[in-house]
C-alpha cells in the first residue's frame, strides 16, 4: 500500500515537472520591434510561428529567411524571452533605407530621360504595399533600397551605352544618407568615355567570296559620310558567325574566320582573316530504313543531287522534308538522321539518310486551350482531324489554316501530348484570342469616293443566344454608315456560317447606298439604291463551296449629264429582282495575308425572268487568283477576272442597265487610267457607259519590308467591250505598269499606287501617270 502511494506521488511530481517544462517552451506571444514602415500585421503574415505553439528553432530560422526574402529588411533577429507563463518571441528588425531620389550625373551624350526610360524603369523593382512590381521603379514614391538591383542597374547602364557604341563606358554609384532619416539618395556617376569609330575594315585570305561581299555580310562598318561606323565589341562574334555561315552555305565546311580589332588614337581598325579551306560537293545519296514509304515518294522532296554544293544546313533541311512526308502519313514518331562521309576517291561528300519509321500514331483526344470567349465547337468544326483518326500532317496544317482564316485568334499552336496507348497522342490546340468586336469611326480618302467618314459597329464572333456579352458563336453582325463627298452607304449585315450544325451558311443584307454625279470618277449620273438580299452557302469539300442568293433592289437614276445619249434611257426608277448561284475554290493559306494558294470564284446571276422585276438579263462573273511565294517575304499574285452579260432575247429592249454593266480603269482594275475610263464612252460627253463583256489581268509582286509595310510592283491589262449602240466608242486592250506601297496603320490599311499607262485613253491623245490613293477602315 505504501509502495503504491509512493508511486502515485512520484508520478504526480513528474507530471508537474513536465507541465512546467512544456509551459516554459510554449509561445505566449509574438512581439515586433524596430519596424517603422512595414506594419506588424505584414510581418506576422510572413512568419509561421504562432502564439500557443511550442517554440521551435527550425521554424524560427525559416521565418528569418522569409522576412529577409521580402527585401524590406537589412537585419532580422529573434530573441527568446522566457517567463513562468511561457516564451515571448521578439522579432527585432532593421528596415532597409527608403530610396528617396535617383540621380544621373556625368552623362553628356545621352539624355537622363533616355536612361531613365530605357534602363532604370526596366531594372529596379518597386515595392507598393509589400508587393513587387514588374514595371520598374517609380522615383516619385518611396521604395526600399535594394543594392542587388542597384548593381544590376549599373550593369544595364553600361550595356546600354555599349550598344550605342561607347566602348569606354564606366558607371559607379554612391548612396547618400539624408540626415537622421532612414532615407537615401542614389547617384549614378557616368563616365561615358566617348564613342569609338571604325576607321577601316580589311579582309584577307578570301578567294572565292569577294571583299565587298564580306563587308556587306558583317555588321561592323567603316565610318564615313553616310554611316557613323560606331564600334561595338559585342558584334564581333556575331560577324564571325555570319561570315562562317555564308561560307558553309557555299560548300566551305572547313572555313575558319577570325576578326581582330586594333585600337589606335583615331579609332579602331578591323581585320577580317579568312582561311577558306576546301570546297565540298555532294556525291552519292542513299537511303536506309524506309519500308512503308517508297523511295520514289521520298526522292520527290530531296531536291539535291550529285554535284550540288554541300551544305550542312541544306542537308538537315532535306532530312526535315523527308520526316515531313512521314508525319503527313501518321508516322509522327519517325526519325530521320543524315550521315555524311567523305569519299576519298571522288573528293565528294556522300549522304546517307537513316530512317527509323516506328509506328503510325492515332489521335486519342483533342484538347482546346486558351479560348475564353469562343466556344469549343466553333473551333472543333473547323478541324479536319478527329479523335480516333490516324494522325495526318496535311489535315492538321489545313485545320490551322481554317482557324487562321476565322480571324478570331492572334496565335494558334498545335502540339501533342502522350496518349493512353504507346503509339497514340492527344492533339492539343492552344489559342490566344484577338478582339473580334469593335466600334469604330473615322474618315478616309480614296481616288474613287474622295473624302468620306464612317461609323461601324461590328462583332465577327457574334452569338445572338449569349445575352451576357453576345460573343462566342462565330456569327458575323455589322452595322455600318458611311458618308462622303460623293457617296453614302447604310448597311446591316448578318451571317451565320453554320446552321443546323452543318457547314451551311446563312446571311442577309439590308442596305441603302448612293453615288453622286462626278466626271472625275467616271459617273455621268447620280444613283440611289435601296434593297436587301439573303444568302446561302454550302461547304462542298475542304476547298469547294457552292452558294445561292436572292436580291431585291430599287434603283433610281437621276441628274444625268446633259447631252449623254446613252445615259438618257436609264433615267428613272427600276425594280430589280435576281437570283444568283456561285461556286468557289479557296486553298489560300491565310485570307488576310496570303502567301500561297489559289482562289477561284464563279457566279451566274439571273435578273427578272422567274424572279420577276423590271429588267430581264443574265450576268456571269469569274475570278481566279494564284498566289506564289517568291523571294523571302515576297509574294507574286496572278489575277484574272472576266465577265459576260446579255439580255433575254425579245424580252428587254433597253439592254443591260448601266449600273449592272462592267467597267474598268482606276484603283481596283487597270491602274494608271481614270476611273471607269477603260471601255466604251458616250461620244458626246465622253462619259463611260460600260460594256457587256470584260476581261482584266493583274500581275503584282509585293515584298514585305517590315510587319506593317510592303512595297509592290504591278502590271495591269484589261478591256471592256460589247456595246451595241452606234453612239458608243469601244476601246481595245489597255495596259499599265507601276509601283505602290501598302501600309497597315491603326486607323486602317493605306495603299498608294502610281500607275503609268502604256496606251492612251479613248478620246485622249497624251499619256499621263496617275496616283491611286486609298485609306480605308480596318477590317
Amino acid at each position: 500500500m505504501i509502495k503504491r502511494i509512493s508511486l502515485y506521488i512520484f508520478l504526480f511530481f513528474v507530471f508537474v515537472f513536465a507541465f512546467e517544462v512544456f509551459a516554459a517552451d510554449n509561445v505566449l506571444k509574438i512581439d515586433i520591434d524596430g519596424n517603422i514602415i512595414v506594419s506588424d500585421a505584414t510581418i506576422i503574415s510572413k512568419i509561421k510561428i504562432r502564439a500557443g505553439q511550442i517554440y521551435n528553432t527550425n521554424i524560427i530560422n525559416e521565418d528569418i529567411k522569409n522576412l529577409y526574402s521580402t527585401g524590406f529588411f537589412e537585419t532580422v533577429e529573434v530573441e527568446k524571452q522566457e517567463s513562468s507563463e511561457g516564451v515571448i518571441a521578439l522579432f527585432k528588425v532593421k528596415e532597409k533605407p527608403i530610396l528617396k531620389k535617383l540621380k544621373i550625373e556625368g552623362n553628356k551624350k545621352i539624355h537622363t530621360k533616355m536612361i531613365m526610360s530605357k534602363v532604370i524603369k526596366e531594372t529596379l523593382p518597386s515595392y507598393v504595399s509589400g508587393k513587387v512590381s514588374a514595371k520598374g521603379i517609380d522615383i516619385k514614391q518611396g521604395v526600399f533600397l535594394d543594392e542587388y538591383a542597384l548593381k544590376q542597374t549599373k550593369q544595364k547602364i553600361e550595356d546600354f551605352y555599349r550598344v550605342k557604341g561607347f566602348s569606354g563606358i564606366s558607371v559607379s554609384y554612391d548612396i547618400e544618407y539624408i540626415g537622421n532619416k532612414n532615407e537615401v539618395n542614389v547617384v549614378y556617376n557616368i563616365d561615358e568615355g566617348g564613342v569609338v569609330k571604325v576607321r577601316d575594315v580589311a579582309v584577307t585570305g578570301n578567294k572565292f567570296v569577294s571583299i565587298n561581299k564580306i563587308k556587306k555580310i558583317i555588321k561592323i562598318k567603316k565610318s564615313w559620310l553616310f554611316n557613323r561606323g560606331i564600334f561595338k565589341k559585342e558584334v564581333l562574334n556575331d560577324d564571325i558567325k555570319r561570315v562562317t555561315d555564308y561560307y558553309k552555305s557555299k560548300g566551305f565546311s572547313d572555313v575558319v574566320v577570325n576578326i581582330d580589332a586594333e585600337y589606335k588614337i583615331k579609332g579602331v581598325y578591323i581585320s577580317v582573316k579568312v582561311n577558306e579551306g576546301k570546297r565540298y560537293f555532294i556525291g552519292l545519296i542513299s537511303m536506309e530504313g524506309n519500308k512503308n514509304i517508297s523511295l520514289e515518294d521520298i526522292t520527290e522532296v530531296i531536291k539535291v543531287k550529285d554535284g550540288d554544293i554541300y551544305s550542312e544546313q541544306v542537308i538537315y533541311e532535306v532530312a526535315s522534308r523527308i520526316r515531313g512526308i512521314y508525319i503527313d502519313r501518321g508516322y509522327i514518331f519517325s526519325q530521320v538522321e543524315p550521315f555524311s562521309f567523305l569519299n576519298a576517291d571522288t573528293g565528294k561528300i556522300n549522304i546517307d539518310f537513316r530512317i527509323i519509321e516506328n509506328e503510325i500514331a492515332y489521335i486519342d483526344e483533342i484538347t482546346i486551350k486558351g479560348n475564353t470567349k469562343t466556344k469549343d465547337k466553333i473551333i472543333r468544326r473547323e478541324l479536319k482531324v478527329y479523335p480516333g483518326d490516324k494522325f495526318d500532317g496535311k489535315k492538321v496544317r489545313r485545320s490551322k489554316e481554317k482557324l487562321d482564316n476565322l480571324g478570331f485568334f492572334e496565335e494558334i499552336r498545335f502540339g501533342t501530348d502522350p496518349g493512353e496507348e504507346p503509339n497514340n497522342v492527344d492533339l492539343v490546340i492552344d489559342v490566344k484570342e484577338s478582339k473580334t468586336g469593335y466600334f469604330s469611326f473615322g474618315g478616309g480618302y480614296s481616288s474613287v469616293d474622295e473624302f468620306m467618314g464612317f461609323v461601324e459597329l461590328r462583332q465577327r464572333n457574334f452569338d445572338y443566344r449569349n445575352f451576357s456579352n453576345f460573343t462566342g458563336a462565330g456569327q458575323d453582325l455589322s452595322l455600318m454608315l458611311s458618308m462622303g463627298n460623293l457617296t453614302e452607304n447604310l448597311q446591316l449585315s448578318f451571317t451565320n456560317p453554320w446552321i443546323f450544325d452543318k457547314p451551311l451558311s446563312f446571311g442577309f443584307d439590308v442596305y441603302k447606298r448612293g453615288h453622286d454625279q462626278d466626271d472625275n470618277v467616271g459617273y455621268g449620273y447620280s444613283e440611289e439604291i435601296s434593297g436587301g438580299a439573303f444568302r446561302f452557302e454550302r461547304e462542298l469539300s475542304d476547298y469547294w463551296k457552292g452558294g445561292f442568293s436572292y436580291k431585291y433592289e430599287k434603283v433610281d437614276i437621276s441628274d444625268i449629264v446633259s447631252g449623254a445619249i446613252e445615259l438618257t434611257k436609264e433615267l428613272g426608277v427600276n425594280n430589280l429582282r435576281s437570283g444568283q448561284v456561285s461556286l468557289s475554290f479557296d486553298s489560300r493559306d491565310n485570307v488576310f495575308s496570303t502567301t500561297k494558294g489559289v482562289y477561284f470564284y464563279n457566279s451566274l446571276q439571273v435578273f427578272g425572268g422567274p424572279f420577276a422585276g423590271d429588267r430581264d438579263f443574265v450576268k456571269y462573273f469569274s475570278r481566279v487568283s494564284v498566289f506564289l511565294p517568291a523571294l523571302e517575304k515576297s509574294v507574286v499574285e496572278v489575277k484574272l477576272r472576266g465577265g459576260y452579260s446579255d439580255t433575254f432575247k425579245d424580252v428587254d429592249e433597253k439592254g443591260i442597265p448601266i449600273y449592272e454593266k462592267f467597267f474598268a480603269g482606276g484603283a481596283s482594275t487597270v491602274r494608271g487610267y481614270r476611273e471607269r475610263k477603260v471601255g466604251p464612252i458616250d461620244t458626246v460627253t465622253s462619259d463611260p457607259i460600260g460594256g457587256e463583256r470584260m476581261i482584266i489581268g493583274n500581275l503584282e509582286y509585293t515584298h514585305s519590308l517590315i510587319d506593317f509595310l510592303k512595297v509592290a510592283a504591278f502590271y495591269d491589262v484589261g478591256k471592256v467591250w460589247g456595246g451595241e449602240s452606234s453612239d458608243a466608242t469601244a476601246s481595245g486592250f489597255k495596259s499599265s505598269i507601276g509601283l505602290g506601297v501598302r501600309v497597315k496603320t491603326p486607323i486602317g490599311p493605306i495603299s498608294i499606287d502610281y500607275g503609268w499607262p502604256l496606251d492612251t485613253e479613248v478620246g485622249e491623245t497624251d499619256k499621263a501617270g496617275r496616283f491611286h490613293f486609298n485609306v480605308s477602315r480596318g477590317f
